[in-house]
C-alpha cells in the first residue's frame, strides 16, 4: 500500500501528444514513473499497449520495475493486468506487434548488410558458434579446437560460406538462461562481438541464447547496432531480418514462460516436501551428517564429535573466535573442506536447529525466477517447524542452554571475554556494572589478581563496593556451590517456582492476539477504502488524510505486536536458561 494517490491514467497522446512510444523523451511518462517510485501510485490505467510504449524492451523493463514496487498496470483495450500470472506473456506478444508497426527505415539498411554478408561483398567475415547447456554436458568441447573447426567448416560449407572464418565456440555449462549475469561464456562472446571480433553468431535456438525476453532483446539490439547478426538455427531466424525481432520476441516469451512454469513446478514440489516435514541438508557443506539410505540425514560419528566439542567449548566460556582458532590449530577441516575456520562458521553451527534434531523449513524463498533473487521469509509464505525430523547430535537441553548463553553474551556486548570463569559474572551491588580483573604488582613477587567494579574510578559513579582478591572469589564461589548442593531439592523447587512465575507467556499471548486482530481489521478497512477510491471520484486530500490515519493506526499496532513478540522471546530464553541450570544442577 502507498501513502498518497492511488490511480494514474497513462494515455500516451494526452500525456505527450507529439512524442513516440519511446520512454526517455516523454517527460510526463517519466513524471508518472517518478510518482510510482515515490510510492504515490498503486494502479495505472492506460487505453492500450501501443499508447503506453511501442518499444518491447522499454515496456517490459518498465512493467517489471512497477511490479517490483507493487504497482499494477491495466491495459483497457487488451484487458490485461500486469500483476496477473500470464500478464507478461500476453503483454510481450501484443507489444511485439505494436513495435512492428513502428519499424523504421534503418531495418532495411541492416537487412542490406546481411545480404552483403551472404553475397560475399564484405570480406573477412568471422563466425562464432554459441551453445548454452543446462545439464553440464557439451556436444562440442571448446578445448578440442581442431575438431570444433572441422565441424564448423563442414557447417559453413553446407551453407555455402567457404570464405567465412571460424574462431571459437563459447558455452556455459549448467547455467540457467533466465539471467545473463552469471553466464561467463555468453558475456565474453558479447564483449568479443562488440569489440569487432565477430560478424555473425550462430546458436542452436532462442531458448539456448536466453530465456529472459528483456535480456534476449537487449542483447540482440546491441549487436544489431554494431551490424552483428545472430542466426537461430532451430527457428531459422536472422536478427537483421525485418521480421526477426518480432519472431525472437514471441519465441523468447514462450521460452521465458516455459522457465516460469518449470520454476513454479519446482517451487510447488519443494513446498510440498516442506509441508510433509521432509528435511534435506546441504551435505557437502554440513558438518556431522550425511545422506542416509532412505534419504534422511544420518550422523557421521567423527564429525559429530567435532560438533559436540564446539558446543561444549562454548558452554565452558569460549568465544566463537577462540573456538575457531583452536580448530584451525588442530588442523581440523571446516564443513566446506577449508583449512582455516571463521567465527561466523562456529556461530552458524551453534545456532542451527538441525543439530537439535529439528528443522525450520522455508526460512528464505525465491522472489523472482528470472533473477533468482531470494528474500528472508517474514510471513509472505508458510514456514514449517519440524521436531524430531532426524537423529539429534546435540540434546535439546544443551542446545537451548547455548541459545540462552548467546543472548546473555549479546546483552553484555564487548564486556564479555572468556579469559576467566568470573568474567562478566560478578555484578557491582551499587551501580549494577560488571567487575573486571586487575593485576597488582604485576612485576614483583607480590603479584595479585583482584576483581573490582569497572566504573569504580572513572568518575561516572562512586561505588562503595570493595575489591575482591581472586583467591577470595574462588573460595566464596565454592562455599556458595556447597550450600546449594546441600539443599538441592529445595533449590530445585524454588527454581521451578521462579521459572513458572517469571516466564509465563499467557498474558502476552492474549495481548498479541488482540493486536493482530486489530491489524487485520485495519488492513481490511484500508483495502476497502482503496477499492472505493478506485471506483468512485473522491477528494484526494481527504482520501490521503484518511488513508494516512489508517496506515498510522496499522503501524502502531504492528510495532506493538513486534514488541510483544520480543518480550515473549526474552521470557522463553529465560525459561530455557533456568531449565538448563536445573537440568545440570539435578545431575
Amino acid at each position: 500500500m502507498h501513502s498518497a494517490l492511488l490511480l494514474a491514467a497513462a494515455h500516451r497522446h494526452s500525456l505527450n501528444p507529439p512524442k513516440t512510444g519511446t520512454k526517455d523523451s516523454r517527460q510526463n511518462f517519466q513524471k508518472m514513473l517518478a510518482e510510482c517510485r515515490a510510492g504515490n501510485l498503486d494502479l495505472i490505467l492506460t487505453k492500450s499497449i501501443s499508447r503506453f510504449a511501442r518499444n518491447t524492451v522499454t515496456l517490459l523493463e518498465t512493467v517489471r520495475e512497477l511490479k517490483d514496487m507493487g504497482v499494477d498496470v491495466y491495459f483497457e483495450e487488451q484487458n490485461i493486468h500486469t500483476m496477473s500470472a500470464d500478464g507478461e506473456l500476453m503483454l510481450t506478444i501484443l507489444a511485439s506487434y505494436a513495435q512492428e508497426e513502428s519499424l523504421s527505415a534503418s531495418e532495411n539498411k541492416k537487412w542490406q548488410i546481411r545480404r552483403d554478408f551472404e553475397q560475399g561483398k564484405i570480406g573477412g567475415i568471422v563466425i562464432l558458434g554459441y551453445r548454452r547447456t543446462k545439464d553440464g554436458s557439451l556436444e562440442i568441447v571448446p578445448e578440442e579446437a581442431e575438431t570444433v573447426k572441422m565441424i564448423f567448416a563442414d557447417y559453413l560449407s553446407g551453407m555455402g560460406k567457404r570464405d567465412w572464418k571460424f574462431v571459437s565456440v563459447y558455452a556455459d555449462e549448467g547455467v540457467s538462461g533466465c539471467n545473463t549475469a552469471k553466464r561467463e561464456g555468453f558475456n565474453r562472446m558479447i564483449k568479443d562481438a562488440l569489440d569487432g571480433k565477430i560478424d555473425l553468431i550462430v546458436t542452436k535456438s532462442v531458448s539456448c541464447f536466453a530465456r529472459n525476453t528483456v535480456d534476449s532483446l537487449t542483447t540482440v539490439r546491441k549487436l544489431k547496432e554494431k551490424g552483428i547478426e545472430v542466426y537461430f538455427e532451430k527457428e531459422n531466424i536472422y536478427t537483421l531480418d525485418s521480421k526477426g525481432e518480432l519472431l525472437i520476441t514471441i519465441m523468447s516469451s514462450l521460452a521465458q514462460e516455459e522457465s516460469r512454469s518449470i520454476s513454479e513446478n519446482v517451487t510447488w514440489g519443494q513446498r510440498k516436501r516442506f509441508a510433509d516435514g521432509k528435511v534435506s541438508l546441504p551435505y557437502k557443506h554440513f558438518l556431522g551428517y550425511k545422506r542416509g539410505e532412505v534419504g534422511l540425514p544420518e550422523i557421521v560419528p567423527e564429525e559429530a564429535e567435532i560438533v559436540r566439542l564446539i558446543y561444549r567449548s562454548f558452554i565452558n566460556g569460549m568465544t566463537p573466535y577462540r573456538i575457531a582458532k583452536i580448530l584451525t590449530e588442530k588442523g581440523i577441516p571446516t564443513p566446506a573442506g577449508k583449512i582455516k575456520w571463521q567465527s561466523s562458521t562456529i556461530e552458524s553451527i551453534l545456532t542451527n536447529k538441525k543439530y537439535n534434531g529439528a528443522a525450520l523449513l522455508q526460512k528464505k524463498f525465491t522472489v523472482d525466477f528470472l533473477t533468482k533473487k531470494t528474500k528472508i521469509n517474514e510471513g509472505e509464505v508458510p514456514q514449517y517447524y519440524v521436531e524430531h525430523s532426524h537423529e539429534a547430535i546435540i540434546s535439546p537441553e544443551e542446545f537451548e542452554l547455548v541459545q540462552a548463553e548467546f543472548l546473555r553474551r549479546k546483552s553484555l556486548g564487548k564486556q564479555y571475554n572468556s579469559k576467566s570463569i568470573f568474567a562478566a559474572r560478578i555484578i557491582c551491588g551499587d551501580c549494577g556494572n560488571i567487575y573486571g580483573s586487575k593485576v597488582w604488582h604485576s612485576t614483583s613477587k607480590y603479584r595479585r589478581v583482584i576483581w573490582q567494579c569497572n566504573h569504580k574510578f572513572d568518575g561516572t559513579c562512586q561505588c562503595n563496593t570493595p575489591h575482591l582478591y581472586e583467591d577470595t572469589a574462588k573460595e566464596k564461589f565454592l562455599s556458595a556451590c556447597n550450600q546449594l548442593f546441600a539443599n538441592r531439592s529445595e533449590v530445585l523447587e524454588n527454581c521451578l517456582m521462579m521459572q513458572e512465575l517469571l516466564t509465563d507467556c499467557s498474558e502476552l499471548d492474549e495481548k498479541w492476539k488482540t493486536v493482530t486482530q486489530e491489524m487485520e481489521i485495519v488492513a481490511e478497512l484500508t483495502r476497502k477504502y482503496i477499492m472505493e477510491n478506485s471506483m468512485t471520484v473522491q477528494n484526494q486530500e481527504e482520501y490521503n488524510t484518511h488513508y494516512n490515519a489508517l496506515m498510522e493506526r496499522y503501524e502502531k499496532a504492528k510495532a506493538k505486536a513486534v514488541s510483544l513478540q520480543q518480550k515473549k522471546e526474552e521470557r522463553l530464553a529465560k525459561r530455557d536458561l533456568i531449565g538448563g541450570f536445573m537440568s545440570e544442577f539435578a545431575q
